[in-house]
């Protein structure tokens, strides 16, 4: 028995795709391309692969699903159903959802560099630990054993365990309740301990893809002098986001979850910042 299907990615009311689909279309188009090695200087980075390469797999793209199960009419018999599912894109809507794929730290850039924009052609890309995760999650379900995205899983960059939390099956909210917010929360602060500095600039700079496993808690400082006070393990919303984005998939959300269930507290507003995104709101 064969079956076909066309499918859309679901959007939720802010816009984002369903948070499933998104991972199914992701898994699906890093299987169908051919990982291999790309050369970038005097570097080889394997398991790559080109801009160009994803968006026109995206163009279209097919991924076949076998079920075998017993003959209802005729136990002893084995049945397989395999269901075929197609996504089919226009070139600038494959490069959209690159784009996604980039902002959601499924991928980064094979060559070190923090590139925000996924370009039509011209850059290497990797999977990200996170990324990873999502892959072998996605095949595991699916029984798929292709040769080159098993020698990806079982790479060392494999190294990320994300917590799988519920969602509301028809708006893919993310269960909000205090037992759920907790789990994630004590990811969040280190499962063994504080990942404490001593300085203010080793724990607040950039620190994209500093987290490859979600064990190691965000960056904290482990005194932070605010005026006249003192404040221990303090940490800036910038790392807490990085912390969410490597670690999790709706940063912001969580983050904000975080401070509504009284799991952390704003010691001192960054008026510099504020100022500059407020001014950036009033341009647009």
């Amino acid at each position: 028995m064969h079956q076909t299907s066309s499918r859309l990615l679901r959007m939720t009311t802010d816009d984002r795709p369903f948070t499933r689909d998104f991972k199914d279309l992701f898994a699906t188009l890093i299987v169908s391309l051919p990982l291999a090695s790309h050369r970038i200087r005097l570097t080889r980075i394997d398991h790559s692969f080109l801009s160009e390469e994803a968006i026109n797999n995206l163009g279209s793209l097919k991924f076949s699903q076998s079920n075998r199960m017993p003959d209802p009419k005729d136990p002893s018999r084995i049945v397989t159903t395999t269901t075929t599912t197609t996504f089919s894109m226009a070139r600038e809507m494959a490069r959209s959802v690159c784009q996604r794929f980039l902002d959601a730290r499924f991928i980064e850039s094979a060559d070190g560099k923090h590139i925000k924009e996924f370009p039509m052609k011209g850059c290497v890309w990797q999977l990200t630990p996170k990324g990873i995760f999502v892959l072998e999650r996605f095949c595991g379900k699916n029984g798929i054993q292709q040769k080159h995205v098993l020698e990806l899983i079982n790479s060392p960059r494999n190294t990320m365990q994300l917590v799988i939390l519920e969602r509301d099956s028809g708006s893919d909210k993310l269960s909000a309740d205090r037992c759920t917010i907790e789990v994630i929360f004590r990811r969040f602060v280190g499962q063994n301990g504080p990942n404490s500095k001593c300085h203010t600039s080793s724990a607040d700079q950039d620190s994209l893809c500093d987290y490859k496993d979600s064990v190691a808690g965000v960056r904290m400082v482990s005194e932070r002098k605010i005026g006249n006070r003192i404040f221990t393990q303090t940490f800036t919303g910038r790392v807490a986001i990085d912390w969410l984005m490597d670690c999790c998939t709706t940063a912001a959300q969580i983050a904000t979850l975080f401070l509504s269930h009284g799991l952390m507290f704003c010691v001192h507003a960054d008026r510099q910042y504020l100022a500059q995104y407020n001014g950036y709101k009033k341009r647009k």
